[in-house]
């Protein structure tokens, strides 16, 4: 379970096609983490949708340390 993720935003157009996890490495493809997150690894994330295409985000809160390209 991991309570930060950070998108590498190394797609064509900045968008995250890997992540990076703390204790697991970085360019962690964006297929594995959004299942991760479907299957309920990381409870602090969550999947959006965004032309046609999955993404993994940090849930609300008051900080923005730990949003995900931050």
């Amino acid at each position: 379970m991991a309570n930060t993720i950070k998108g590498n935003q190394d797609g064509e157009n900045g968008e995250n096609e890997t992540y990076t996890i703390p204790g697991r490495g970085s360019n962690i493809p964006r297929r594995t983490v959004v299942q991760e997150v479907k299957e309920g690894k990381h409870p602090n994330h969550s999947i959006y949708k965004r032309d046609g295409e999955e993404y993994v985000r940090a849930n609300p809160d008051s900080q923005t340390k730990n949003n995900v390209n931050e």
